[in-house]
């Protein structure tokens, strides 16, 4: 008859199936290949975003420390004037109680 055997047109059908079959497995991986991709190149980004946020804190940290260590010296030398201050008061109180008394007593 000059045509092909039944047995190899089933073969060959059989044999498109199977390749169509491989080339939906493969297209598949490759679209899971994909979603793991962006899903990673998100959390690379977002992970960027973070080492940035980290780095602003810590520049805000040092500068708030610079700040507190400047503004606990302006308020040592505050109390330490407070308590001048307050020495010279009690010293001058004293010396005006002394005057009173010794007028008092003349």
């Amino acid at each position: 008859m000059g045509g092909e055997s039944e047995e190899s047109r089933t073969e060959d059908f059989m044999d498109e199936q199977a390749y169509e079959v491989a080339v939906l497995r493969v297209e598949q991986a490759l679209n899971t290949l994909d979603a793991s991709l962006r899903s990673l190149n998100g959390r690379v980004r977002s992970i960027s975003r973070i080492e940035a946020d980290v780095a602003q804190l810590e520049k805000d940290r040092a500068a708030l420390a610079q700040e507190l260590g400047r503004v606990t010296g302006k308020t040592k030398k505050l109390d330490k004037a407070a308590a001048d201050v307050s020495r010279r008061l009690v010293t001058a109180m004293e010396e005006v109680n002394s005057v009173l008394e010794q007028e008092s007593e003349a």
